[in-house]
């Protein structure tokens, strides 16, 4: 396994990781009449990672499937795949390309990038824990992360919503993202 120390952490040697989508689960959490929340995932995904010699230089480059969003009800799917929320036939990716590697504390720092939904792009933070590197059985050297943030929907086209009777939106604004991952060392 090619690991060196940097900064108290055992991380892997400088070069090409590939998301694994066995090991990956790139998700999100919005809330839903107020009351509860209603978590999904996408089902397909591609995604680079290049770790540096300076690892605070790497670099992410994702490319999310609009089209595969899953949230365990089928109407509900077709929904968020329409005109009305990611318009997945018009705008067939979600992209999120990073620019730079901030607060470094321990295993845990900030991943600054651009995010683009609809053809929409903001900068957004995402909080990320780096949870060690190693050889699977299979002798592919691998590292796993954690990593979150939180954006506002309607910031990025997605503004559909109805009113309850009861007060309130069908839809919250705000949508948690979640991605639990693996990464697989290419070159």
């Amino acid at each position: 396994m090619s690991i060196r120390e940097w900064e108290g952490l055992k991380v892997p040697t400088a070069g090409e990781f590939a998301l694994d989508k066995a090991h990956t689960r790139v998700g999100f959490v919005v809330k839903h009449m107020m009351v509860s929340k209603v978590r999904g995932h996408f089902a397909d995904y591609e995604g680079k990672i290049v770790i540096a010699e300076n690892p605070l230089e790497s670099s992410v480059d994702v490319a999310i499937k609009a089209g595969t969003i899953e949230t365990g009800a089928a109407d509900r799917d077709g929904h968020l795949r329409s005109d009305d929320f990611l318009s997945a036939d018009k705008f067939p990716e979600i992209t999120f390309r990073s620019k730079r590697v901030s607060n470094l504390s321990g295993n845990e720092f900030t991943l600054v990038g651009d995010l683009t939904v609809r053809d929409v792009t903001k900068e957004v933070e995402l909080k990320v824990e780096f949870n060690g590197a190693a050889t699977n059985p299979w002798g592919q050297e691998l590292f796993g992360f954690s990593a979150e943030t939180e954006i506002d929907r309607e910031e990025y086209g997605l503004t559909w919503n109805q009113a309850l009777e009861t007060g309130g939106v069908l839809v919250g604004k705000k949508v948690k993202i979640e991605i639990e991952g693996e990464a697989v060392r290419q070159a």
